[in-house]
């Protein structure tokens, strides 16, 4: 039998009506949403039937938030497609989803593969129904907890992307254990600067829909601390660019009870200027499998705490394999890899998820990540982890980020090679005094025999390692004075 819960958006609007649902532009109460989603459902299901995956190419709005809610009521599938990527890239994305219909903009709508329907968001509307019967009235609904729900794109930092399928219940039970690490209630403000079309945006939406919560959706362009004060945010989910950006306005928001730090690494020295800046700062390890965070460091967590990626959440299974691997599982972890019509499931024989990370736990079960296993290399006969490397240069002044990747050589097999961001007021990459501060800190055959500036190119959420060597690969001209 299938597991079933009451639908938490009709929950919110039975209980709190009136409560805000989705603040941006405006605000949408909890019985407005309902009933939006209501309508769009019904529209929905008069084009595409109950399991069909419909892809989504739309600006983040309100709209974004009903639809994906709409197609989850009408037992359709979500496949947010990303807006970054290049039109001609969007149709082997629906390909490989399986996707039979696409909701987008009508300017610009990326072009389809063949018999995939293209559907516009205006066709759907918004209007009440019936003043608050008809279908919102008459339709009580349950969440199908094993029916499966999103379709996501995962990073791709090593073979490509993959098509990451989840089940509501794996965003339900991601959602549950995530706040119940950091409480979330009516009234609170969860600011979602991070896409829909990452797991982590999906999050924000799951944790707000079941505490009836309001997701704070910023205006494009607008800086998160700009949109934290305007919008009251009382959560925040942020990348290390976001922090960065953030610790760089006039004025820091005073509402924030807890700042989600995601999306990779974080430099020790952005963690303690956030947290001497009092920012209620929150590190975590996650991936999309395992839809969205996997451990957190619970609220009020000691400096040196945050250098670790936390502890696991309820829900969530977590162990370092003989190898150092880090091996998950538990019921956020995903249905399997779609292609085309195929779902291949990728964990091992006692359902376990091996994530290609390296990590440690201590003695209290707090985890720290150490790096990706397939991005180790061999130079002149050492293992060379490039994340070590990285930690290295993102301690020293002047320095805000830092990608090592391997480029080959006739003599060491691979050398190091850095891309590095400079920090503001930084005069740029200066090679020579990197090579030299790290001199002190790490082995000889672990220095970058090259410093090359952070390239315009590569701009997503996660550095794009394979970018990156195949820029350090082209025989680039090291910039001022790298070795």
């Amino acid at each position: 039998m299938s597991r079933t819960v009451p639908c938490p958006l009709r929950v919110a609007a039975e209980r709190r009506p009136d409560a805000p649902a989705v603040i941006g532009s405006g605000t949408i109460s909890y019985v407005e949403l309902d009933r939006r989603v209501a309508h769009a459902a019904a529209s929905l299901r008069e084009t595409c039937g109950p399991g069909s995956r419909v892809g989504l190419y739309l600006p983040q709005d309100e709209r974004y938030v009903v639809l994906i809610l709409a197609l989850l009521r009408a037992a359709m599938v979500a496949v947010p497609v990303s807006t970054r990527v290049p039109a001609a890239a969007v149709p082997p994305l629906l390909e490989r989803a399986g996707c039979r219909a696409m909701i987008s903009a009508p300017d610009p709508s990326p072009r389809v593969p063949e018999g995939v329907t293209v559907l516009y968001p205006e066709e759907m509307g918004s209007e009440e129904l019936d003043g608050g019967k008809g279908l919102y009235g008459g339709e009580w609904c349950l969440w199908n907890l094993d029916a499966p729900a999103t379709v996501v794109s995962t990073s791709g930092s090593t073979s490509g992307p993959k098509a990451a399928l989840h089940s509501l219940g794996n965003h339900y039970y991601s959602a549950l254990g995530s706040n119940e690490n950091l409480p979330l209630a009516p009234g609170d403000h969860w600011l979602a600067p991070l896409p829909f079309y990452h797991v982590g945006g999906l999050g924000v939406m799951f944790r707000c829909l079941v505490s009836g919560a309001a997701i704070a959706l910023p205006s494009p362009g607008e800086p998160v601390g700009e949109a934290a004060v305007r919008l009251g945010a009382t959560h925040a989910s942020l990348v290390a660019t976001q922090l960065r950006r953030l610790l760089g306005e006039s004025v820091l928001p005073e509402t924030l009870r807890a700042v989600l730090l995601g999306g990779g690494a974080m430099p020790e020295a952005l963690l303690d200027a956030a947290a001497g800046a009092g920012l209620p700062v929150h590190t975590s390890y996650g991936m999309t499998e395992m839809s969205s965070q996997i451990t957190t460091t619970p609220p009020g967590a000691p400096r040196e705490t945050l250098h670790t990626s936390g502890r696991v959440l309820p829900n969530r299974e977590l162990r370092i394999s003989e190898e150092g691997e880090i091996l998950v599982r538990g019921r956020t972890l995903f249905l399997g890899y779609l292609d085309g019509g195929e779902l291949h499931d990728p964990t091992d024989e006692n359902g376990w998820l091996h994530t290609g990370d390296l990590g440690s736990l201590d003695d209290h079960g707090y985890l720290t990540v150490r790096g990706r296993r397939d991005n180790m290399f061999v130079s002149g006969g050492e293992n060379v982890q490039p994340e070590e490397i990285e930690r290295a240069l993102k301690r020293l002044p002047g320095v805000e980020d830092a990608v090592v990747v391997p480029v080959p050589d006739a003599e060491f097999g691979h050398r190091p090679v850095a891309f590095v961001r400079p920090g503001d007021g930084s005069a740029g990459v200066d090679g020579g005094a990197l090579s030299a501060a790290l001199g002190p800190m790490l082995p000889r055959f672990m220095i970058p025999v090259a410093f090359h500036p952070w390239p315009e190119e590569d701009s997503g959420m996660k550095p794009d390692r394979a970018l990156l060597a195949r820029l350090a690969g082209e025989d680039r001209e090291p910039r001022d004075g790298a070795g």
